[in-house]
């Protein structure tokens, strides 16, 4: 007389056999040796598939936990003023920084010509590929490359 685990375990070999084929005939294979004593042997699934084995205790149900968004960052930002707590780039354009923290390779120019509209910036953080900006003041300005013409580190 087959149980239902029996019979659940019966499909699943079937399933594993019609999808692994053949091809896995030379494969090492584990061995299984179930309540009722009878040995069986089950070849291992391919990349990519799980094998629910109906006689293992069940675990308790996943939990999705929620991922934090995701926010792109713009390519480019101009302002006359920059206040933030934290400015990153790959590279800042700018006259003055005032930071307590600046960490990348600081560039010494005469100046830089904002064109276009102007505004100034309040945040938490300010992040772009590019910044130009007449003054950034910050708690931590980081770039791989910092032009600026004056630097006063708080």
């Amino acid at each position: 007389m087959m149980t239902r685990q029996n019979v659940l375990l019966a499909d699943a070999l079937v399933v594993a056999f019609a999808t692994v084929g053949l091809t896995t005939a030379a494969a090492a294979e584990h061995v299984r040796i179930g309540n009722s004593g009878v040995v069986e042997v089950v070849p291992p699934p391919p990349p990519g598939v799980i094998v629910v084995d109906p006689s293992a205790p069940s675990a308790p149900p996943a939990v999705a936990v929620p991922q934090p968004p995701v926010i792109a960052v713009p390519q480019m930002i101009q302002a006359d003023d920059i206040t933030a707590d934290q400015v990153r780039a790959d590279t800042i354009y700018a006259n003055k920084i005032k930071a307590d923290n600046v960490q990348g390779t600081i560039h010494q120019t005469k100046g830089v010509k904002i064109d276009g509209s102007r505004s100034d910036i309040k945040a938490p953080q300010v992040a772009a590929s590019v910044i130009y900006a007449d003054e950034i003041k910050a708690n931590s300005v980081v770039a791989a490359n910092i032009y600026v013409r004056d630097i006063d580190r708080k």
